[in-house]
């Protein structure tokens, strides 16, 4: 893993630096961001349960197990449909599952980061990232009430933060891949 995070560090600073540009929407035009993510779930949940449909169909046909499929395909063209429709709705169904993406992948960080602190220093930053991450799905939970603007902007100034840790820490990785590649040359 240590090996594929260096060689990948400008991955991991881009994945910043668009975190970032997501975050600056979000506080200087919410509005659009909330209206932006609410549309891309819609049509992504949309698109997806026209292909789940399309696979339950091609199941039956072949009779094989078809209704997981078209449950899911039903599923998501519904959500998909409520995006469009009633997108307030839809806004706060895309808070809880955001809350639900920042918590699980905050812990996943989290661990990953346990994992490689004797390979790497700066491991800290990913703790920190996934440590930031979990707090912001917390929030989410708890102060549903404190209005969508309010989240959108707590959403942009997560982004800008988690953008920053990435960057950092996408640097921080180019220098140890410079540090390795160094040592198995054989210069120190």
């Amino acid at each position: 893993m240590n090996m594929v995070l260096t060689r990948n560090w400008w991955a991991v600073a881009l994945r910043g630096v668009l975190a970032v540009v997501v975050g600056l929407v979000a506080l200087f035009a919410p509005r659009v961001f909330l209206t932006s993510a609410v549309l891309l779930f819609g049509a992504y949940a949309f698109v997806d349960g026209v292909f789940a449909l399309v696979a339950g169909i091609r199941a039956a046909t072949r009779h094989e197990r078809w209704w997981p499929f078209i449950l899911e395909g039903l599923a998501s063209v519904i959500a998909g449909v409520i995006a469009f429709a009633i997108p307030a709705v839809a806004a706060l169904a895309l808070l809880y599952l955001v809350s639900a993406w920042a918590i699980l992948t905050g812990i996943i960080r989290i661990s990953a980061a346990i994992r490689l602190r004797k390979e790497i220093k700066g491991e800290w930053l990913l703790i920190l990232n996934g440590i930031l991450s979990v707090i912001f799905g917390v929030i989410i939970v708890v102060f549903p009430g404190a209005g969508i603007l309010t989240l959108v902007w707590l959403m942009g100034v997560y982004a800008i933060i988690f953008g920053v840790v990435l960057v950092a820490l996408g640097f921080r990785l180019r220098g140890h891949r410079a540090t390795a590649t160094a040592r198995r040359v054989g210069i120190r």
